[in-house]
């Protein structure tokens, strides 16, 4: 994994801790994926709530991504919500305009199909999340120091695991390669999934063609 990120710009570790300690806690959240199958992996709902109860909304271009130049995946991806979005619209920080919920999961689902993890910021001292960005292990600070050195575990959340069904596993390992959370490998020929690795993001769901992976509330895993 390391040769992934050979060449590349980060965020110092200085700079990672300073943003974590700001953080309540991150948590990713899945997509709305219907996989037209036996199943409907869980949907928005608990970003629609979000973003029902939000009194205004901003998209914006990732910062960490706009900083960083890592890849090419999309770049207006951040969602910012009430009092952050009123900041970054009076700035106009990172191209930011204001969208109604409808935009606003459009991007959610164009930016899952690109591969990128849906993570809700919480600061500390407030309930709900300011800011929802998708985000990619090669510029993300949060994301992407869990993926290469494991720091921040104790900030990073998740509600759901990934579920395998390895009776409709047609083992094309399309999952392995979504995986951004590294919680799946191909050892020896055989498939192994590392679930304290797995933060049920969904990348894996959608890239599965046979439905043989699903997500549950990682309470009853």
């Amino acid at each position: 994994m390391a040769s992934k990120f050979k060449g590349m710009r980060f965020h110092t570790d200085e700079r990672t801790k300073r943003i974590a300690d700001d953080l309540k806690h991150a948590v990713t959240i899945p997509v709305n994926i219907d996989l037209g199958a036996q199943h409907r992996v869980y949907d928005l709902s608990e970003i629609k709530e979000i973003l029902e109860k939000s009194q205004r909304i901003a998209v914006q271009d990732c910062g960490c991504k706009t900083r960083l130049s890592n890849c090419d995946s999309p770049r207006e991806v951040c969602l910012s919500i009430n009092n952050y979005a009123d900041e970054v619209l009076e700035t106009g920080e990172y191209d930011s305009r204001e969208v109604a919920m409808e935009e606003a999961l459009d991007v959610l689902t164009r930016s899952h199909e690109a591969g990128l993890v849906h993570m809700a910021y919480t600061m500390k001292g407030d309930d709900v999340p300011f800011l929802i960005c998708s985000c990619c292990p090669c510029c993300c600070h949060t994301l992407g120091s869990l993926v290469r050195n494991g720091l921040h575990t104790e900030i990073l959340t998740s509600k759901y695991i990934a579920l395998d069904d390895p009776s409709l596993c047609n083992r094309c390992w399309d999952c392995v390669e979504r995986c951004v959370f590294q919680a799946r490998e191909m050892v020896d020929g055989r498939l192994e999934f590392d679930g304290s690795k797995c933060f049920g993001c969904g990348l894996c769901v959608s890239a599965c063609p046979t439905d043989a992976i699903s997500l549950t509330p990682r309470s009853t895993a």
